[in-house]
């Protein structure tokens, strides 16, 4: 590599370093550009051509903070390796929805359906969540919406502690990003994962507890209600007593 080619990764990783900078909340950072793009370089090159500032709106700063957090932790999940789950999944299953969300929806890990499109609860069992939703006046661009595990467990089977291990500091990433007031855990498997506990859905569901300083709200796997449409009005019962807690805190 030659001195101008090497002068230019320079820049051009700096660039990088400077316009996350940007994106963190820093308003007076100078992006200068890079050899070449402006049609001269080194000490021919006008003052106006190489600095060019870049001002962020102070009301974006912070939601372009949250974008670029988000979207690194993404990242991180795409490329983990770190338990078998990695072999046999199509894609992962990062998330979705707003990262300003208020209340953020936790399930136990994709499906079939999950794992081939690379988005959460988009199954049968996601459209009935849709509808959960529509119930307490909320849409899916409203909340955020994930799972335990990122990857498809195969066969659907129940996630194992090892995988759970290997996944729950990437939830944590994201709460830590969306900060939550409330999350609403959908099922058996997700409520007994966060609340590192035994105890059944029925136990559990329609009361608060705590999960890292953040209400969370056990409710009805909406892929349990589509073989138990008898336990639908609990799962109302549940969403209403969700509404009313983020009404009151607002």
């Amino acid at each position: 590599m030659n001195d101008i080619s090497e002068l230019r990764e320079i820049v051009r990783l700096t660039r990088q370093y400077l316009e996350r900078l940007v994106g963190d909340g820093f308003s007076h950072v100078l992006l200068g550009a890079t050899p070449g793009e402006s049609g001269k370089s080194g000490p021919h090159a006008e003052p106006s051509e190489v600095i060019q500032p870049i001002t962020v709106k102070p009301q974006l700063r912070k939601e372009n903070g949250m974008e670029r957090a988000m979207e690194e932790i993404r990242n991180r999940v795409d490329g983990c390796r770190k338990c078998g789950l990695a072999k046999t999944r199509k894609k992962t299953v990062f998330g979705s929805g707003s990262p300003r969300a208020s209340v953020l929806f936790i399930g136990e890990a994709p499906g079939a359906e999950e794992d081939r499109q690379g988005l959460p609860f988009v199954g049968r069992a996601g459209q009935l969540l849709t509808k959960m939703l529509a119930f307490i006046g909320l849409k899916r661009e409203d909340v955020y919406i994930t799972n335990v595990l990122k990857c498809r467990p195969p066969g659907n089977r129940d996630p194992q502690p090892d995988e759970v291990a290997c996944c729950e500091p990437y939830l944590l990433a994201q709460l830590d990003i969306i900060k939550p007031r409330l999350i609403c855990a959908l099922g058996r498997h997700a409520a007994q994962t966060l609340l590192k506990t035994e105890e059944g859905i029925n136990r559990l569901r329609g009361r608060f507890h705590d999960y890292h300083g953040i209400k969370i709200l056990p409710t009805y796997h909406p892929a349990y209600l589509l073989y138990s449409p008898g336990d639908k009005d609990k799962a109302k019962d549940d969403l209403s007593k969700l509404r009313a807690y983020l009404d009151e805190s607002s």
